[in-house]
């Protein structure tokens, strides 16, 4: 253990500053219970379980605040106050990506890290922070003017300041996924997000109008730093010199370059549409999209959160890394495909029962969005082979490409207004963006990029299969009130798929797997 540390912590040290040596190791073992792996080899897939019974309980609590928050202030609010809200956190989160730099997955993903290179991270991070709250501050004007609305310039100055609160956490939270202390982490995001959905509705209730929804984001991020500092006892020491974060920053460099080529991609939609059609419309289109991706998303982070650590841990065993991750991607395929089809086929229905009636313009973008479910869950686990494997540099150049073609098809849908705007950027993906996307991360590493094809392919039918038997099904219904079709044909729907699953065998060895996994993460709670 001495031997280790003074390795790591005291090579320029002679016999003679032996004293000075035993300071620094005494130091790093005070440290040392931060940022250990080994305990999680042996039984990394008890860990890996365990983590995702959590995971999964926190997504679920995450989910009903998510959806009740939604149906809540959908019927409190306008469009129209959501189209505010949204046009300037387009703009701000061509930003975001920065306040994490991309350090939180270098902690994550490094196999051995010292507590002199996480402070100097932190202190990177916060500086990082500083720059982009006073970034976004000073473009309030600019934002306002781009949209000719002088109320944005408000709602930006206050939504700056959640950069700020937001980067002095990125390092904490980074070692608590790096210890795979997912309790911890959903103790702190379920925890942040029920004050922030608390915050909103009563603002949204007292008619602060878009000022609730503001209110709401910087609550979140308030809360979300309290518990993070309460819950990880870690600390940083200041910024040292010669700690080796070289490789690090390096890394971080190439992954947040991707991200932000991608957020500002990802972002033009809201941006083009509220420059050119207005509030209005481009708060029916965010509210459309947030439906399907933040589920989405808060189905994929958490599992992203628990994988890539594990995934990570298993670089030198290239068999065993293959297998974890093609069993996950296909549980992941075939539960996405299946939603995706059902989701296609309701949802007219299912935005009328969400939203509300007066948010009825909404359901043929929700409609275009659910094609999404086709790319974006298998996209977004294609990329923990980037991040897993630190090829920070092949995931630069995925994101720089499918961003050019992600814009592209932002532009060839808008003359046909929102609607134009959410077919295009959904058909682009499983025709352009994902062949790309699998032809790179499949060059290198044990899985090819033959094996996400096959998975792909092998699942399809499930997609197909639940549409056409929802859709055919509401046809005898459709003159029937939104939750009246809903409760008839999405039972039918889910009847078909799981009936298609049962008849073949890649599905029900996919499906069979996953029920035994739900089961031992039944035993774990």
């Amino acid at each position: 253990m001495h031997a280790e540390n003074r390795d790591s912590f005291g090579s320029g040290i002679t016999r003679s500053g032996s004293a000075a040596c035993l300071v620094v190791a005494d130091g790093d073992t005070r440290h040392q219970e931060h940022f250990k792996t080994d305990h999680l080899l042996p039984n990394l897939k008890r860990h890996t379980i365990s983590s995702g019974a959590v995971t999964m309980s926190a997504q679920a609590a995450k989910f009903a605040l998510n959806l009740a928050s939604t149906m809540i202030l959908a019927r409190l609010l306008a469009p129209r106050d959501f189209g505010l809200v949204a046009m300037v956190t387009t703009v701000t989160g061509f930003l975001f990506v920065f306040k994490d730099a991309g350090l939180s997955i270098a902690t994550v993903q490094r196999e051995h890290i010292t507590h002199a290179q996480v402070s100097n991270l932190f202190w990177i991070n916060v500086f990082v922070s500083v720059l982009t709250t006073l970034i976004v501050a000073a473009s309030a004007p600019i934002i306002a003017r781009f949209y000719h609305n002088p109320t944005l310039v408000g709602i930006t100055l206050c939504l700056s300041i959640t950069f700020l609160i937001s980067g002095s956490t990125i390092q904490h939270q980074a070692l608590l996924k790096r210890q795979m202390r997912f309790k911890a982490m959903a103790m702190i995001e379920v925890g942040s997000m029920a004050v922030g959905v608390l915050v909103g509705v009563v603002m949204a209730l007292r008619g602060y109008r878009y000022w609730s929804l503001v209110g709401s984001s910087l609550s979140t991020e308030t809360t979300g730093f309290l518990l993070t500092w309460s819950i990880s006892r870690w600390r940083p020491e200041l910024p040292s010199r010669g700690s080796g974060i070289g490789p690090l920053v390096s890394f971080g460099a190439h992954r947040v370059t991707g991200d932000f080529i991608f957020a500002v991609a990802r972002g033009t939609d809201n941006l083009l549409i509220g420059r050119f059609y207005g509030s209005g419309p481009v708060g029916l289109y965010s509210r459309a999209t947030a439906l399907l991706v933040r589920p989405l998303e808060q189905f994929l982070g958490p599992i992203n959160a628990v994988f890539v650590p594990a995934l990570s841990r298993l670089q030198s065993q290239p068999q065993r890394y293959r297998a974890t991750f093609l069993r996950l991607y296909e549980s992941i395929a075939l539960t996405g495909f299946l939603f995706a089809g059902l989701f296609l086929a309701l949802s007219h229905p299912l935005i009328l029962v969400l939203l509300g009636h007066k948010w009825e313009n909404a359901a043929p973008i929700f409609g275009g969005f659910t094609i999404v479910a086709l790319s974006v869950p298998l996209a977004n686990a294609s990329t923990w082979l980037f991040t897993s494997q630190g090829r920070g540099r092949d995931m630069l150049v995925a994101q720089s490409i499918n961003a050019c073609v992600t814009v592209l098809s932002f532009i060839a849908g808008l003359p046909f207004g929102p609607v134009g705007v959410a077919i295009a950027f959904a058909i682009s993906g499983p025709l352009v963006r994902l062949p790309i996307l699998y032809y790179i991360v499949g060059r290198r590493g044990p899985v090819k990029t033959r094996d996400l094809w096959m998975v792909f392919g092998r699942h399809l039918p499930v997609l197909v299969i639940v549409f056409l038997i929802t859709w055919l099904t509401r046809g005898f219904v459709v003159n029937q009130p939104p939750l009246v079709q809903l409760l008839i044909t999405a039972p039918v729907g889910v009847l078909a798929g799981a009936a298609f699953i049962c008849s073949f065998r890649p599905q029900r060895k996919v499906a069979t797997d996953l029920l035994e996994t739900l089961r031992e993460l039944k035993k774990k709670q």
